[in-house]
């Protein structure tokens, strides 16, 4: 019974900064590159290569705009990014009360 909810984790979300990202992403509406590598504590690299994955994985999008001449860069979670992430922690929760 176990392993069946194992196989239900979502593997975009394994990581630890994934998870924070997305947490973080369900409950702001968006987010600022500077504002998420601020409030999580990662580097410009390893923020920029987890969200390009959850991009890639259709579950944020991301706009780049410019605010007067300084560019900035927003994130939020797609729909089918939000749902993904719901089910992942449904799953999550299922396990623990399982074990």
């Amino acid at each position: 019974m176990k392993y069946d909810l194992l196989a239900q984790f979502n593997k975009a979300f394994e990581s630890k900064a994934r998870l924070s990202i997305m947490s973080v992403l369900m409950v702001n509406e968006l987010m600022s590159f500077n504002a998420l590598k601020e409030l999580l504590g990662l580097t410009d690299g390893n923020l920029a290569t987890h969200l390009r994955a959850l991009e890639e994985s259709g579950y944020v999008s991301v706009k780049k705009q410019f605010i007067g001449r300084k560019p900035n860069t927003t994130y939020s979670a797609t729909s089918a990014g939000q749902q993904a992430f719901s089910e992942h922690l449904n799953a999550l929760e299922a396990f623990i009360k399982n074990v």
